[in-house]
């Protein structure tokens, strides 16, 4: 292709509106522009990117087997009423009438349509196992759309759903998703992860997330290097790291103490002297309408996918002040488990064992010290508790890191969840029906363009990988007014052509340093530039990453490239 017939509308400012590097030089590039806040319009390098990572993720898709379906994104309520989840998707989701005033939705995934078109088709265990997938739009109402294309209102996913007879054929259809996924980043480029993760709204037993480390992310993954431990912080496991102190030996009752003005775990320490390691943080939450009280090492957060998970209702909220006061006698700051009858008590397992430790009175402004879990009051003890970096690994006792990561793909194992709850039933061999079992797996398609400019990038533009770059190569006569050069050029195109590289030939009358700055800013992995050598028969062959450079015979160029390609992706 031409550049001068081109639509790319590259910028040289950094655009105000943009906070990560990959929404940054989408924009600078000519990628994308925005319609509204989470809408983009996808321009012409966009989409051959995108395109090019669509082939990717339906090339591995069909090689497992799985068959591709397009489903519609308008769905009637009644499907997602069936699955409990119109209700629980709350204000995240796209919700209309249409004229007859039916209630309907954009969908955010397709369990729903995918489970009732089983249900309508499936009648044997013959018929089963089944992978159906689709490439598809999908919408959620975002309250807080940012980071370009990370987190949006419109978006492209490829999801797709298992149906077998038994859990030994979920395992089967699970593990071929978990190794498709491994090929597809792999043939993209990509570095990443892969973690044990929460299946959230999803539902199901077991779930893994492939992340990308990236400051622009949203997820905290937990990685020990010693055993190669790593979790999804919602679902990561750790023994944290000891008390700055040690606990007061004996066996003492819990005795009262004079805070005044004292309500946080900072200004208590700072009062007593003791660290904040001592003391015991209590936090009234409401979770299926009744009230419960969590209880936490001072220096410790609350993981609210685990407490969640623990109660059984993920959309539990924070108590109000009458609600507190109400229970606990006490307004926030003063309020710990002892005397507490009346509500349930959680406390993590950081708090097991532990003795003589400082808790609220339940008394606006005192405190007790002396207060031991398990003598003074009674808990369920379970894992709540925020992985911190520098916690030890529960496999090795390895010292634990925290990364930043972008999620760019999830596959869950969702169990009987949808199946069950929208009747979906065959025969087994026996002639009796059986439900069967179904597995979730999903792959963001702008995630994995954004993870990769995420990965590669410097101050001059993106890096992108071959396989998923717009153009493998841009060939850049210096004067197009210079008949060999022009030449030169022309000749090396038809032969990347030829080859079957995706080049670009920038014929535009430009001068030389705007033509390198435009290859460099759209991400195009290599450039021939044609210039004086030309005339010794020689062109310069510029690999972007790194900026390597090397000379090669004009007849050669497009050979080289075409050999430096295939290294990027490990064909």
């Amino acid at each position: 292709m031409l550049w001068s017939k081109l639509f790319i509308p590259t910028l040289r400012e950094i655009p105000a509106e943009a906070e990560v590097i990959s929404h940054q030089l989408l924009l600078r590039a000519g990628y994308i522009r925005q319609v509204a806040a989470g809408i983009y319009s996808y321009l012409f390098l966009a989409q051959r990117s995108l395109n090019k990572i669509i082939g990717i993720v339906r090339a591995e898709m069909d090689a497992m087997g799985a068959q591709e379906m397009l489903l519609p994104a308008l769905n009637p309520a009644e499907l997602w009423q069936e699955s409990g989840r119109w209700d629980a998707m709350g204000s995240n989701m796209f919700r209309l009438k249409d004229r007859f005033q039916r209630d309907l939705c954009l969908a955010m995934t397709h369990e729903e349509v995918m489970t009732a078109t089983a249900r309508g088709e499936l009648r044997s265990y013959k018929q089963l196992p089944q992978i159906w997938y689709q490439i598809q739009t999908k919408f959620r109402d975002e309250p807080r759309p940012k980071s370009g294309l990370l987190r949006v209102r419109q978006f492209l996913m490829k999801d797709s759903y298992s149906f077998d007879m038994d859990a030994a054929g979920l395992d089967i259809a699970y593990q071929k998703h978990y190794e498709a996924y491994r090929r597809i980043f792999d043939r993209c480029g990509l570095r990443y992860l892969i973690v044990e993760a929460h299946s959230g709204a999803m539902g199901g037993s077991q779930s893994h997330e492939f992340m990308v480390e990236s400051e622009a992310g949203e997820d905290f993954v937990v990685v020990c290097r010693q055993c190669g431990y790593s979790a999804n912080r919602e679902k990561a496991e750790a023994r944290p790291s000891s008390p700055v102190a040690a606990d007061p030996p004996g066996d003492l009752a819990p005795e009262a103490f004079h805070t005044p003005g004292r309500k946080t775990i900072a200004e208590v320490s700072e009062f007593t002297g003791l660290p904040e390691t001592s003391q015991m943080k209590s936090l009234v939450l409401v979770a299926n309408g009744k009230t419960v009280l969590v209880l936490l090492r001072g220096d410790h957060q609350l993981c609210e996918t685990k407490f969640g998970a623990a109660v059984g209702d993920a959309g539990f909220r924070p108590a109000h002040p009458e609600e507190i006061r109400k229970e606990m006698s006490a307004d926030p700051g003063s309020l710990g488990p002892v005397g507490v009858a009346r509500i349930r008590i959680l406390a993590d397992h950081a708090l097991q064992g532990r003795r003589n430790m400082i808790a609220g009175a339940n008394r606006d402004e005192y405190h007790l010290r002396h207060v031991t879990p398990g003598e003074d009051f009674q808990a369920e003890f379970m894992d709540l508790r925020q992985v911190e970096a520098g916690d030890s690994c529960g496999n090795c006792g390895g010292v634990l890191e925290l990364h930043k990561t972008v999620e760019i793909g999830h596959i869950f194992k969702l169990g009987y969840k949808y199946s069950e709850s929208m009747g979906l039933h065959v025969t087994n061999a026996e002639g009796a029906e059986e439900t069967p079992i179904m597995g979730s797996y999903g792959i963001g398609i702008e995630r994995i363009l954004c993870a990769a400019i995420e990965l590669y990038h410097d101050k001059d533009g993106m890096s992108l990988p071959p396989a998923i770059a717009p153009f493998t190569v841009v060939v850049t006569p210096v004067n197009t007014g210079d008949a060999a050069q022009k030449n030169a050029a022309e000749e090396i195109y038809r032969a990347c052509a030829g080859m079957g590289l995706d080049a670009l030939l920038d014929d535009r009358d430009e001068r030389p340093g705007v033509k390198f700055k435009d290859a460099d800013l759209i991400g195009a992995p290599f450039r021939i530039t044609a210039g004086k050598k030309v005339a010794g028969g020689m062109v310069e062959l510029v690999e972007r990453r790194g900026r390597k450079t090397l000379d090669v015979p004009v007849s050669e160029a497009a050979a080289q490239v075409a050999e430096r390609a295939k290294g990027y992706y490990g064909d």
